[in-house]
């Protein structure tokens, strides 16, 4: 996979150009397909896109999906993308999250501590920094209305039935690598989904056509 773009740090353009796009399932690209069908009509509308990736906590799995589909669409010059994440509640990013992502390439800054931080997160030195918290969903720091919903985990699936603001709720569940916290496996477990859903992301806007 090659970037359209010179955009990414060098360490992130090179993650993206092993993952491995064709390895995912049918069954796998058939729940990513709402997405890319999202994307492409505001695409071909010309109108901005916003994705909001929402988890039980945004904690883990909506960051990383947040993240990596910001990524994703600077990879492949798809402009106009503004990608959020929230829980249903907020709790704090957890720190194997930053982790991860540094190791991937990503230049993480901690702006305010406390038992929430908030993190500047680069993935490119011209672009603007993605601001990672934990929030609710429906927080003020995101999109009221004209965004889809993405939910990355089926308690916040199954909680979030109706979602105010969403022009479109869009289910793409992810195993939760806290399961692993506190083991011999967890830094492993953490790249691992991060890197599926790096590739997962990344095949989406790969789908577009500009």
């Amino acid at each position: 996979m090659t970037s359209t773009t010179p955009l990414l740090f060098t360490a992130i353009e090179q993650v993206m150009a092993t993952l491995k796009t064709d390895d995912i399932s049918t069954e796998r690209k058939a729940i990513l397909q709402p997405l890319v069908i999202y994307i492409q009509n505001k695409v071909t509308s010309g109108q901005e896109i916003r994705l909001n990736f929402i988890c039980t906590h945004n904690s883990r799995r909506s960051h990383l999906a947040q993240i990596w589909a910001q990524t994703a669409a600077a990879f492949f010059n798809i402009k106009n993308v503004f990608c959020y994440s929230g829980g249903t509640q907020a709790t704090a990013m957890f720190a194997t999250v930053a982790q991860t992502l540094t190791n991937s390439g990503f230049k993480i800054k901690t702006i305010a501590g406390g038992n929430n931080p908030i993190y500047s997160i680069k993935y490119a030195a011209n672009q603007h920094p993605i601001i990672a918290f934990s929030k609710t969903y429906d927080d003020d720091f995101n999109p009221q209305s004209d965004y889809a919903a993405i939910l990355t985990c089926t308690q916040a699936d199954g909680a979030c039935p109706f979602i105010a603001g969403a022009q479109s709720r869009i289910p793409i569940t992810f195993d939760d690598p806290k399961a692993f916290d506190n083991t011999p496996l967890q830094a492993q477990k953490y790249e691992e989904r991060s890197l599926q859903i790096a590739t997962e992301m990344a095949y989406v806007f790969s789908q577009i056509k500009k």
